[in-house]
């Protein structure tokens, strides 16, 4: 093996230079410095126990999003859901007081609308939860899939405010449910202990409200709940869970938003009966269903894609029959909301129930 040339040394710093060392007999001529000892290098394995240290980040190189940073950014966000979800309770508070509202059909006894405004101020985040989740999902999809030439807003940019919508969405639908518990308590005579335990029951706890639509309706908004809490919240622990099982769990999203809808037909008394109100709800749901299916058909990722043929192997074929299986539901559920709107019938009522007593009246 050739040695290596040597190193050569380096030049003596001129004399009278300050800090440069004299030797003893000489005058202003530098004594050469010793090289320090280089490290031993160990031919041992490293040892996996071992705590591993960060290394500092790659200038240019962005900060991880954390929960912090995210929450103190949603705030122009959720300063703008709370202005839609006041100027919600305002038009519902109008539409009880002049009884042009279908919640008067429904449940008589809130024509007051002073009495029962807690309860409208729910139904109001409600709404703009609907709304900021819909909003939500529409930025997944546009950022999941191949993206459009020309957005709005950089990538970076939709990819935080997808982010801050999804918080504020878990905060409109967390507040929805604890100003509907504190109407039930508002309204309850017993003693606030056990008022405050039945409510609890009635808006948190599956099957603990048994009243009318509210026993199948309330369930469903409490799924959609206690599901969307954990998914909006996996994003800043994905790199402790893996990239591919967060992704895995993120699809789930789109169940909480579907949930959201079902709660929203089911419980919501504004839309109970055929209506265009009723319709522009279903109307919403077209382009998210157009989104799904463009990115379903347009992939970013290679192992998504569709190819012509299913596969030889028995896994490559279930694979196969999934995605393609995804596929046509997604252009069925399509055609079927196109249908819904153009004819407007969309299983409302056209007659108010017989019964239209609720937990909400103890006279």
């Amino acid at each position: 093996m050739t040695n290596p040339p040597s190193t050569p040394e380096p030049a003596a710093a001129p004399a009278g230079t300050p800090g440069a060392p004299r030797t003893p007999g000489g005058r202003g001529t530098p004594a050469a410095e010793p090289e320090p000892p280089a490290p031993e290098r160990s031919s041992a394995p490293p040892d996996p126990a071992a705590p591993e240290v960060p290394g500092p980040r790659a200038p240019g190189r962005p900060a991880r999003p954390t929960l912090r940073s995210d929450l103190r950014a949603s705030w122009p966000d959720g300063l703008v859901a709370l202005l839609i979800t006041a100027a919600v309770f305002v038009l519902l508070y109008i539409r009880i007081r002049d009884q042009t509202s279908s919640t008067v059909t429904v449940m008589p006894f809130m024509a007051d609308a002073g009495a029962f405004w807690m309860y409208f101020l729910s139904q109001a985040f409600g709404w703009s939860a609907l709304l900021w989740a819909w909003g939500t999902v529409v930025l997944g999809l546009l950022l999941s899939g191949a993206r459009p030439a020309r957005l709005p807003l950089s990538g970076p940019r939709l990819e935080r405010l997808h982010r801050t919508t999804s918080l504020n969405t878990i905060a409109l639908i967390a507040a929805h449910a604890l100003l509907f518990a504190a109407e039930l308590v508002r309204h309850d005579t017993v003693a606030w202990n056990s008022a405050v335990a039945t409510a609890f029951v009635e808006a948190f706890v599956p099957g603990g409200y048994d009243s009318g639509t509210g026993r199948v309706a309330i369930p469903v908004g409490q799924a959609a709940l206690y599901l969307a809490i954990p998914l909006g919240l996996l994003f800043y622990v994905r790199h402790r869970i893996g990239a591919k099982t967060w992704r895995i769990l993120h699809r789930c999203v789109i169940v909480v938003y579907v949930l959201s809808v079902w709660h929203t037909l089911l419980y919501g008394t504004n839309v109970w009966y055929d209506g265009w109100f009723r319709t522009s709800v279903w109307l919403l749901q077209i382009p998210i269903a157009v989104l799904l299916l463009a990115r379903l058909l347009r992939p970013a990722r290679r192992s998504e894609k569709l190819s012509a043929r299913p596969g030889s192997t028995a896994r490559t074929r279930t694979g196969w029959a999934l995605r393609l299986g995804g596929r046509l539901a997604v252009a069925g559920v399509l055609v079927a909301l196109v249908v819904v709107v153009v004819s407007g019938n969309d299983g409302g009522r056209s007659v108010p129930p017989d019964d239209t007593s609720s937990t909400h009246n103890h006279d």
